[in-house]
């Protein structure tokens, strides 16, 4: 049985080769290229910090509207749903910082197709479902409110802001305890490329520490620590 993953191999390769490089790597490989502002706020944590977690950004801007009532929103809500590709990862701004922005049936929705997990700029709900079922959450915090009559979305695959990183419809997203990057989708597979060979050069790194090397003989052979 195929799925909409196989529809574009080349991009879940470069997903999976993004989510096995570690953050700090990542950071410093695009420090290194000059790049600025492409670290999320530290407040934004994830639920399962032993997972890390990549892929490209659908991203959601939205808006609270007290006078919408629960039918539209529901309608809107469920309608997002509806877009979200496969082998993406849910990004939203949502201008709110009152209500949940993720749940247990929406995270079941985006689980089943195929959705990577999901970035809220906000708080979440069903914590312990979305636990159970591992659907990858990030978010600020947590609360039983819900979007009904609250929230309508304002727009799909905009560009967004979360914290001092703008994000693209596309660019990608890695995370993992130690936080959250956004990597430029035209420099994809330059960060990735750049980042796995400062993974081999720590690895030796490390390697001549542990036999007894000089940290700063270390950094001055290898050009790393």
């Amino acid at each position: 049985m195929s799925s909409q993953h196989d529809k574009h191999p080349a991009s879940e390769t470069l997903t999976l080769r993004l989510e096995r490089c570690y953050t700090g790597v990542v950071h410093d490989v695009m420090r290194g290229m000059g790049l600025r502002d492409f670290t999320l706020p530290p407040e934004l944590r994830p639920l399962m910090p032993e997972t890390a977690m990549a892929g490209p950004a659908f991203t959601i801007r939205g808006k609270v509207d007290k006078g919408a009532d629960a039918h539209q929103t529901l309608l809107a809500w469920t309608g997002l749903l509806s877009q979200a590709p496969s082998g993406t990862i849910w990004t939203t701004q949502p201008n709110d910082r009152i209500v949940a922005h993720m749940g247990e049936l929406s995270a079941e929705t985006l689980k089943n197709k195929g959705v990577r997990g999901c970035v809220v700029d906000g708080f979440v709900r069903d914590s312990n479902f979305l636990l159970a079922i591992g659907f990858q959450t990030w978010g600020r915090g947590f609360t039983p409110r819900d979007v009904v009559g609250h929230w309508l979305p304002d727009a799909t695959q905009v560009e967004i802001r979360i914290g001092d990183v703008d994000i693209a419809p596309g660019d990608y997203l890695v995370g993992d305890r130690d936080g959250m990057i956004r990597v430029p989708a035209h420099l994809l597979e330059q960060v990735i490329d750049e980042s796995e060979r400062a993974m081999t050069t720590e690895s030796l790194v490390r390697k001549a520490i542990l036999s007894g090397t000089d940290p700063q003989q270390a950094y001055l052979k290898f050009g790393k620590f």
